[in-house]
C-alpha cells in the first residue's frame, strides 16, 4: 500500500475545524502540534489514492486563509505498518457501493508536479535531445537496433506530449502552452541535427532500419494508442519506471531522425513516410492520453474550471480523432 504524508500548516484558531474536516474524510492517522503562538502543524498519514480527496477538501476550505500551506510527501515505509483500509463500508448506501472501486491513482497535485517537470526548458533538455539525436542517427545509419533503443530511452520527447494531454484535460492553458513550446524546441533541434547529418553523411536508403521507419501501417496506430495510454497510466500510478518500456514501444525520436536524414539526403518520398509514422505516434499518444486521463477521473478542483476543461477536452478529442481519421486514410491511400 503506497502512503503519502500531508504536512498542513494553519492559523491556531483553525485547529478544531481542521480536525473535524479530516475526521469527516476518514483520515486514519493524524497528529498536530503548535508552532509558536499563532500557528499549528498537522501531519496526516494516508493511502496515496485517498490523498486527492483530502487535499481537495482542505484547499476548498482554507485556500483563502493567510498562513495556509500544504506539503505532500511520499512515504517509503512506516513502522508499525498501517492497516489496510476497509474495502467496503457495510453502512454505505447501495448507490455508493454501486459506484465501484476508487481509482488507484496518485493525487492530481502530485500528478501535475510530476508531469510539469517534463516541460521545463533548460540546457539539460536540449543537450539530452541533441545526444539522443546523435545516438539515433548512428544507430539508424549502422542499422543497429541496440543503439536505436538507447536513443529511445535517452530522448525526453514523450513527457511533453503527456503534459499536453494533462493540460488539455485540466483546461490548463499555461501547461499546454509550455508543453507545445517544449515539443517544438525539442523536435526542431532533433530535426535540424538529423538534416545536417543527412547532408554531411552518405545515406543508404536501402538500410532496413531506415526503411522500416519510412513506412506506416494501421497496426502502428493500434500500437501508438496502447502505448499512449500506458504512458499516462505510468504517471497516474506513480510507476515512472514503466515509462522506459513505453518510450521503446512508441518511439518519437527514430521516425523524426529518419525524416531528417532523408530530407538532408534529398529522398523526400521516404521522408514523407517517416513523417506519417511520426504524426501517427504524436496524434495517438495525445488522443489516448486525454481519454485515459478522463477515464481515471482526472478533473480540475472547482466546477467553473471543470466546465472550461470539459469544453477543451471535447474539442481536443474531436480534433485528434479527426486528424487520426485523415492520417489513417492517408496510410491506406499510400498503400
Amino acid at each position: 500500500m503506497a502512503l503519502r504524508l500531508i504536512e498542513l500548516y494553519l492559523p491556531d484558531n483553525e485547529l478544531q475545524g481542521a480536525v473535524q474536516l479530516l475526521k469527516d474524510q476518514n483520515v486514519p492517522q493524524m497528529w498536530h502540534e503548535h508552532m509558536g503562538e499563532k500557528n499549528i502543524h498537522i501531519q496526516i498519514l494516508i493511502p496515496a489514492e485517498q490523498a486527492e480527496s483530502v487535499l481537495d477538501a482542505l484547499e476548498k476550505k482554507y485556500t483563502k486563509i493567510e498562513g495556509f500551506r500544504i506539503l505532500l510527501l511520499p512515504v517509503e515505509a512506516a513502522i508499525p505498518r498501517p492497516e489496510e483500509p476497509i474495502k467496503e463500508d457495510p453502512s454505505a448506501s447501495q448507490n455508493e457501493q454501486m459506484k465501484g472501486p476508487k481509482s488507484l491513482r496518485i493525487s492530481r497535485a502530485e500528478l501535475y508536479a510530476d508531469i510539469s517537470l517534463t516541460t521545463q526548458l533548460s540546457w539539460v533538455y536540449i543537450i539530452l535531445v541533441a545526444l539522443s539525436t546523435i545516438v539515433a542517427s548512428v544507430g539508424l545509419i549502422r542499422d543497429s537496433e541496440v543503439i536505436i533503443i538507447a536513443a529511445m530511452v535517452l530522448a525526453p520527447l514523450l513527457g511533453p506530449n503527456v503534459a499536453l494531454s494533462l493540460g488539455t484535460t485540466l483546461g490548463d492553458i499555461a501547461l499546454s502552452r509550455k508543453a507545445v513550446m517544449t515539443n517544438i524546441l525539442g523536435s526542431g533541434t532533433a530535426l535540424l541535427m538529423a538534416m545536417a547529418a543527412g547532408i554531411l553523411v552518405r545515406i543508404d536508403p536501402e538500410i532496413p532500419g531506415l526503411l522500416s521507419r519510412a513506412e506506416v501501417n494501421i497496426s502502428d496506430i493500434i500500437l501508438a494508442l496502447a502505448a499512449g495510454s500506458a504512458a499516462v497510466l505510468s504517471f497516474t500510478s506513480g510507476l515512472l519506471s514503466a515509462l522506459i518500456g513505453v518510450m521503446v514501444a512508441v518511439a518519437l525520436l527514430p521516425p523524426l531522425v529518419t525524416m531528417g536524414l532523408f530530407l538532408g539526403s534529398g529522398r523526400f518520398d521516404l521522408a514523407l513516410g517517416a513523417f506519417l509514422l511520426l504524426m501517427t505516434n504524436l496524434i495517438c499518444v495525445n488522443l489516448a492520453g486525454v481519454v485515459t486521463f478522463l477515464l481515471q477521473g482526472v478533473r480540475p478542483l472547482t466546477w467553473w474550471e471543470s466546465s472550461k476543461a470539459k469544453k477543451a477536452t471535447m474539442q481536443a478529442i474531436v480534433i485528434w480523432s479527426l486528424l487520426l481519421f485523415i492520417l489513417a486514410a492517408a496510410i491506406l491511400f499510400s498503400h
